[in-house]
Order: structure tokens, then C-alpha cells, then sequence
């Protein structure tokens, strides 16, 4: 494996899964296996040049290569998120509480999702590529007598591309799939890695959340279970999609070639033996309730609505205005002139209705001047959203 060409692989077993992504479909690509056995560097692979590089940076560019060559009508949307679930907690790998432990959420809409996760709108295979390194800084790793860098906890890059299409009648069609890049810690036996103190406490919870994984697949396959365990460990829930779920899934089985590994292989390849047995229900994801696309979209349509009231309104204030101006003239002309016959305190009842009216102008003045800044600044929020719109294209 670690000698191959990963551009081999990623072609192989990878790139169907992204193509499927991109028509809206939700897909997921995990490395699973023993320690030491190179799952992080499958997934990662090396920048030493075009062919080591492995599936995750191959992804990146896939992604934005089929963007470069969309339609003149299409827009697309990325955005990023994430996480690590370690010692059975999920932590937010682009947070700024790296410690904080995230809540695990379902809701009938939009499924299983995590609370709080900070995502990231990226336009770039560079965005991309630098938010993982952000994120791989932030990942618990450790030395064992078995992998001086082993990964300590199970990571999920998740990548959602949205794209949107108008149709002649200007009406817009949207399609959201979801990508779930997931590294895999290493299952591990004791006599092997000769853990102790924390590292046999994270090779405990790891060996534990991997044996929920191992059931869950069990009960999949065996198709007897009325009761799948998705439940049972934060890995299988927030994989519940990409096993028997609306997904389009792909597992690496990573082994090592040494005979002293030999109980650990077969247990590897058995695993993802009965893994390649389940069904999955995958369908295309469109007009989700999620989308950002749609959201901005709706946003600009209603701050355009808006301006378009705010100048009517602005409008007939100003008629308003001119009337109540010539109706007030004549008024006074009129009072003037009897004032001037009947009563001699005229000069004081004039300079109490210019008063009025200076005051009435002044009102006016105040309504025109935040009827401008309120149109100033539904311009400005239609103008960034239409930005953000250009940059997701």
C-alpha cells in the first residue's frame, strides 16, 4: 500500500464516490485497520509529487476541476467542517474550544448533525488543503512501540458541495451532496502496543467504538436485526448515513505484510468482507432544507423586495410632503390675511405657525435621512450576498 501510487487508488476507489458527490449524492471514503498499517497516510498521502499524494488532496482538486467546468448557468457552494471524536467525545478540529465537547444531534429534516460545528465556505483547493493542516495541528496523535505517530482518535473531514441550476423560466433548481472523509484509529491490541496510563485508555475507547462499527455492519449484513446499535458509540451515529443510510460508500482495508501481524489481517479483511455486503439507499439530495445556496438566494430576493418598498414608501412620503406644503401655504395665506384685518396679535400666531412648520420639516428631513441609511444598507447586504454568490460559482 505505501508503495503504490496513491493517484492508482484515489482513480480506483475514490473518484466514483467524489463524481457521485458532485451530481448530489452523499458519499463517504474511510480507511479502517490495524495500527501502524499507513490509514492516515492512504488518506493523506505525501506532496512529494502528483502520484503519492492520496485520496483526500486528489479530492481537492477533482472538486474544483469539475467546478472550473460548469455551466454558465450553475453555481456551486462549498463548505468545511471538522471534527475528532476521541475518548468518545467530539471535538470541533477548526474550533476555538479545542476541549469543548460537542453534542450529537437528530432532527427529521436534515438527519443526524452535530451542534455547533463551526464550517467553512472555501473557494479553492488551496482553502481546502489549509484547513485540513489547521485541523490536523488540532488532532490528538501519540507514540506507541507500534506507530511513534499514532492517531488517537477517529477524524471526519466533511466537505458539502451545493450547486444550482436556473432554468429557462428563471426558476432556481438546488442539489446538495456530502462528502464524509473519514481516518480511522487504529484498532490495537495491548501485548502490542504495550499501552499504559492515557494510551491504554484511548486504545480502549478506540478498540470499543471499532467493535460498535464491527456490529453494526453485523447487523446490516445479517438482515435478521430489527435492531440496528447506531447508538451505542458517537462513530456509528454520525456514520448511520454511510452505513445502511442514504450514502454511497467505500472502505479502505489497510493491512500490514508482517506474519506477526497475521491475527490482525484476517480480522481486517473479514471486517471489510461483511462491510461490503450492506445496502445502501442512496438518492440525490435536491432542494435540501440546509442549502446555503438556496438561503442566500432567498435573502437577496427578500432585501431586494425590501428596497423596492422602502423607495415606494420614500416616494409617496415626498408626495405627502409637497401637499401638505401647498395645503399649509394656502392656510396661512388665508389666516394671515384675516389675522391682519381682526386681530392685532397676527405677528404672534405667525411665528407660532412657522414654528409648526419648522418642526414638521425637520420630521420629514429625519424619516428621508433614515429611509436612506435603511436603503444604503439593504444595498450593501444585497451586494455582499451577490459577492458571495460570484465567489461560490
Amino acid at each position: 500500500m505505501i508503495t503504490s501510487y496513491k493517484i492508482d487508488l484515489y482513480v480506483d476507489t475514490a473518484r466514483p464516490i467524489v463524481d457521485k458527490v458532485l451530481e448530489g449524492y452523499n458519499g463517504t471514503i474511510l480507511a479502517y485497520g490495524q495500527t501502524g498499517t499507513g490509514k492516515t497516510y492512504t488518506m493523506s498521502g505525501s506532496a512529494d509529487s502528483p502520484q503519492t499524494k492520496g485520496i483526500i488532496p486528489n479530492t481537492f482538486a477533482h472538486i474544483f476541476g469539475h467546478i472550473a467546468r460548469g455551466k454558465e448557468n450553475q453555481k456551486f457552494l462549498v463548505r468545511v467542517s471538522y471534527m475528532e471524536i476521541y475518548n468518545e467525545e467530539v471535538r470541533d478540529l477548526l474550533g476555538k474550544e479545542l476541549n469543548k465537547s460537542l453534542e450529537v444531534k437528530e432532527r427529521a429534516d436534515i438527519g443526524v448533525f452535530v451542534k455547533d460545528l463551526s464550517g467553512y465556505v472555501v473557494h479553492n483547493a488551496d482553502d481546502l488543503d489549509n484547513i485540513m493542516k489547521l485541523g490536523n495541528k488540532n488532532r490528538v496523535v501519540g507514540a506507541t512501540k507500534m506507530n511513534s505517530e499514532s492517531s488517537r482518535s477517529h477524524a471526519i473531514f466533511s466537505i458539502t458541495v451545493e450547486s444550482s441550476e436556473t432554468d429557462e423560466a428563471g426558476r432556481q433548481y438546488v442539489r446538495m451532496g456530502k462528502l464524509q472523509l473519514v481516518d480511522l484509529a487504529g484498532s490495537e491490541r495491548q501485548s502490542k502496543t504495550q499501552s499504559s496510563g492515557l494510551r491504554l485508555k484511548e486504545a480502549t475507547k478506540i478498540n470499543l467504538s471499532l467493535s460498535v462499527l464491527g456490529n453494526v455492519i453485523s447487523a446490516l449484513v445479517d438482515g435478521k436485526s430489527t435492531h440496528i446499535p447506531y447508538r451505542n458509540s458517537k462513530l456509528t451515529r454520525l456514520l448511520q448515513d454511510s452505513l445502511g443510510g442514504n450514502s454511497k460508500t467505500v472502505m479502505c482495508a489497510s493491512i500490514s505484510p508482517a506474519d506477526s501481524n497475521y491475527v490482525e489481517t484476517i480480522s481486517t479483511l473479514r471486517y471489510a468482507c461483511r462491510a461490503k455486503s450492506i445496502q445502501n439507499l442512496a438518492h440525490i439530495n435536491e432542494e435540501p432544507k440546509d442549502a446555503l445556496l438556496r438561503h442566500f438566494q432567498e435573502e437577496i430576493e427578500e432585501l431586494k423586495r425590501q428596497l423596492e418598498e422602502g423607495i415606494f414608501q420614500q416616494g409617496i412620503e415626498s408626495g405627502d410632503e409637497e401637499e401638505e406644503d401647498d395645503g399649509d401655504g394656502e392656510c396661512e395665506d388665508e389666516e394671515d390675511a384675516v389675522e391682519e384685518e381682526c386681530d392685532p396679535d397676527a405677528d404672534r400666531e405667525r411665528e407660532r405657525l412657522e414654528r409648526k412648520e419648522k418642526l414638521r420639516k425637520e420630521k420629514a428631513r429625519e424619516r428621508k435621512e433614515k429611509s436612506d441609511a435603511e436603503k444604503e444598507l439593504l444595498e450593501k447586504k444585497a451586494m455582499e450576498n451577490q459577492q458571495e454568490l460570484k465567489k461560490a460559482k
